[in-house]
């Protein structure tokens, strides 16, 4: 009986050590798909929604704005679908805002789709990728801030979407505020793995 209870507090060091490991994985994961350039030919780019100004892009969406721009000139997608709904008593979306800044900037109607409803990373690449399974299309770019890469990436996989990260390299999110968000998207990451981005949104809200 002595043994047995001798014998609990190695496991728990040994589960919280393999905890620690796991994040840790994750965490430099997170970290190196934001600084690691994927971008290839593929059906669309997808760019992620933030912040805008009554239609005006934050300097946080403008910059992930110029990223797709750069991707749009290279010439790597025939498309680009802008992401993000709006918050109670906006008048306009953050894909709205998004898809002005893009035709501002040369970008043709014609190549730009609209997910406009949604209000989480999740439920805007759901419908990311029913639109594009509706029309064939199996390949895209994400573009977003470097930490928020690698969960958007993932969700598209588990979406069953072949996704590659390209992040902009001029996210105002800097010093302390980008590390706190990459410990953030850490922790998703770690639990969206194992119990899947879907069931994570369930639980978390």
């Amino acid at each position: 009986m002595a043994e047995h209870r001798r014998s609990w507090p190695v496991f728990i060091w040994a589960a919280m050590l393999v905890a620690v490991s796991y994040l840790a994985v994750n965490l430099s994961q997170v970290w190196w798909s934001g600084t690691f350039d994927a971008a290839r030919e593929v059906d669309v780019i997808v760019v992620l929604g933030a912040a805008q100004y009554d239609g005006k892009p934050s300097p946080q969406l403008q910059a992930r704005l110029d990223h797709v721009l750069n991707l749009w000139d290279d010439g790597i997608a025939p498309r680009i679908i802008v992401t993000g709904g709006n918050r109670p008593g906006d008048r306009f979306t953050e894909a709205s805002a998004s898809a002005e800044y893009l035709k501002d900037n040369g970008v043709p109607s014609e190549a730009l789709w609209f997910e406009d409803a949604g209000t989480n990373t999740f439920d805007s690449l759901h419908t990311v990728s029913q639109m594009m399974k509706t029309s064939g299309l199996k390949t895209a770019v994400v573009v977003t801030d470097p930490f928020h890469e690698l969960r958007c990436v993932l969700i598209l996989d588990q979406l069953d979407i072949t996704a590659y990260p390209s992040a902009t390299g001029s996210s105002p999110v800097r010093g302390w505020t980008s590390v706190s968000k990459h410990l953030k998207e850490a922790l998703g990451v770690s639990a969206g793995r194992i119990l899947g981005f879907r069931r994570l949104l369930s639980i978390t809200g």
